[in-house]
């Protein structure tokens, strides 16, 4: 039986990176004999003009089926009047907490050919390659009581809360210690521990866990440090592991030091099962970009990227991934590249002429 995965285009761009995603799985099928079983729905505000929702119940359903979920994008101008509760991005939130992936894995990886994309200097950037491991189900984002209250006189209180247990701080740690274990053996938690309660015991919580990973090298810093550093000598990290709030701030610095949204992947993982398998959603980290979407503008180098990642983790088949990643910097080396990236003496390809691209250099490959 083949494995299963749901495609979730999405919004904006995401139904035209997507149809990237399946040129490539086709070429996989064709090519390498690597089959899955497909499924595609909607979310988001795709899902809300079809059901009136940002996700249904059925699509939760499928995506608690699948043995990996691929998802686009969510979001956009034309849905920003809606309640918070009904706009697209809840659809996203929704089924990161009924998947219970609380591991979000966001690399930042500098192409060579892409070094001169980054504000930063080359010098920098050359050779980055670091990881940032996120908390995503916990802290200030979920946290109880939150709420806009009315105070009288005109004034009014927003409240949210910030707070971890234990086990939730254990488990994102050992995802990221285990990851360590696999790249460069340097661990850097980052937290808040002079300001918050909540970073103390994250300290503290790391520090016994570093225990059961004697190979594993952990440092500790301060978040605004973190963020100070990664523009500064971002190549001093290899892993970094973080709570939910600043995970989404450093992941997006972070970002920008490839060059462009449109190079990131990410995943989102959830807890190892009895068989050694977890639920997935993997994911670009860009948005919905509605400004270009239907032009052939759209990068598809991140969406086929996190389908590198979901080749990696959730089908063990890293030589697969590698191939796919392969592929992908013999494109850019070649100088062609979509708008975002446009740099002098190279040529500019739509969204559809990257993907055939990438499929040719596949097959070169074999």
């Amino acid at each position: 039986m083949a494995p299963s995965i749901l495609l979730l285009p999405g919004d904006g761009i995401g139904p035209e990176v997507m149809n990237e995603v399946r040129r490539v799985l086709d070429w996989y099928a064709r090519t390498r004999g690597l089959e899955f079983d497909i499924d595609e729905d909607f979310v988001g505000g795709a899902s809300i003009d079809v059901h009136g929702v940002p996700v249904t119940d059925a699509v939760v359903t499928k995506a608690k089926a699948a043995d990996a979920v691929l998802l686009g994008a969510c979001g956009g101008p034309r849905w920003d009047d809606l309640p918070f509760e009904q706009k697209p991005e809840r659809g996203l939130l929704r089924l990161r907490k009924e998947l219970g992936l609380f591991a979000n894995l966001r690399p930042a990886l500098v192409f060579d050919a892409l070094v001169d994309a980054s504000s930063l200097k080359p010098n920098l950037v050359t050779g980055l390659d670091i990881m940032i491991v996120r908390e995503l189900t916990g802290g200030v984002y979920f946290g109880e009581p939150r709420g806009i209250s009315e105070l009288g006189n005109g004034q009014r209180r927003g409240i949210n809360t910030q707070v971890y247990d234990t086990h939730e701080i254990v488990r994102i740690g050992r995802v990221a210690f285990e990851l360590a274990q696999k790249r460069g053996k340097k661990l850097c938690s980052v937290e808040k521990a002079n300001v918050m309660e909540s970073g103390v015991l994250w300290r503290e919580e790391m520090n016994l866990l570093a225990e059961d990973y004697p190979d594993v090298e952990l440092s500790h810093m301060y978040a605004d440090n973190c963020a100070m550093q990664l523009v500064r000598q971002p190549k001093q990290f290899d892993v970094i592991v973080t709570d939910n709030l600043f995970g989404d701030l450093l992941s997006d610095c972070a970002a920008m030091l490839t060059g462009s949204l449109g190079m990131l992947p990410s995943a989102s993982l959830g807890e190892s099962d009895a068989y050694g398998g977890r639920k997935a959603l993997y994911e670009p980290v860009h948005g919905s970009a509605p400004d270009i979407a239907g032009r052939g503008h759209a990068n598809p180098l991140a969406m086929l990227l996190s389908l590198a990642m979901m080749l990696r983790y959730s089908f063990d088949e890293p030589a697969e991934a590698a191939l796919l990643e392969g592929a992908i910097e013999r494109v850019l080396s070649a100088g062609k590249r979509t708008r975002d990236l446009m740099a002098p003496d190279c040529t500019e390809v739509s969204t559809s002429e990257m993907g055939e691209a990438i499929t040719v250099e596949l097959a070169a490959a074999q």
